[in-house]
């Protein structure tokens, strides 16, 4: 699914504000892989999904997805078939626009040509989708109204209808309190296996890290120094976890928490 071969980037090169974010990380994601990534401030989590999505251009490497080199490819084209959630609620959605018409703009994502109408056939499937998250009465409610926990809701189901072969989860629950975090999470899972997507979360919460997913990955100034699934990843305690950072790194910290420092 997807193949990143000695991905490095340099920021600023060759002046004094020079900065190696990502330092030869090579990465394979089979299809429907589901891989937790974290690590410490600073360690190169955010710049791998803004490669891989296009945002920034690699200093060096390559980035085949689904057997296609994109690596030279814009952020536009990969959005087609890589869908991103960010951290802050706002930023999947259009706040002016109805719940309704974000959804046909999710929905008609990519197609050329031919234009699905807004019909009540069209409105009774939104208003099924809505049902999880609550919201299967607001169909013409603008999406401005929304707390942020339902339009991070909503953009999660907005993205899997948009039939991406990829997701990225940009710590996309850190802005939420506990139990919209938790609702979301959910919502996530669930959305994963029904639709079968490959998937890639940034988290800063172990817990989440451990229990979510296939395969976890740790990462530290640029690099990856951890990659467990399977067997190995259930037996993980968070506990456990920050004693294989400390082992491989040999650095300390006073909580699990400077660990997990959001970058």
């Amino acid at each position: 699914m997807l193949d990143i071969t000695n991905m490095t980037k340099v920021f600023y090169p060759g002046t004094v504000n020079e900065k190696m974010a990502l330092d030869d990380v090579s990465l394979h994601v089979n299809k429907e892989d589901v891989i937790c990534v974290v690590g410490s401030n600073g360690s190169g989590k955010s710049t791998l999904f803004n490669l891989v999505s296009g945002t920034y251009p690699l200093t060096s490497g390559k980035i085949i997805f689904d057997g296609t080199d994109v690596t030279n490819s814009p952020e536009y084209k990969r959005a087609m078939t890589i869908g991103r959630i960010f951290q802050d609620p706002t930023k999947g959605t259009a706040a002016t626009m109805s719940i309704e018409d974000n959804m046909i703009t999710a929905a008609t994502k990519g197609m050329k040509g031919l234009r699905i109408s807004l019909n009540n056939e069209k409105r009774e499937q939104f208003s099924h989708l809505l049902e999880p998250i609550g919201l299967q009465d607001r169909l013409k409610d603008n999406v401005g109204l929304l707390s942020g926990g339902q339009r991070q809701a909503l953009t999660l189901l907005m993205t899997v209808m948009s039939k991406p072969k990829m997701v990225l989860l940009d710590e996309h629950t850190a802005a939420l309190d506990p139990r919209n975090a938790q609702i979301v999470m959910a919502l996530t899972e669930r959305y994963i296996k029904e639709f079968k997507l490959t998937a890639l979360m940034v988290t800063h919460n172990m817990q989440f890290a451990i229990d979510f997913g296939n395969r976890l990955i740790m990462m530290d100034e640029g690099t990856i120094i951890l990659d467990v699934a399977g067997e190995e990843k259930y037996k993980l305690t968070v506990e456990k976890l920050v004693k294989l950072f400390k082992d491989l790194r040999n650095k300390t910290f006073d909580s699990d928490q400077g660990l997990l420092t959001k970058n």
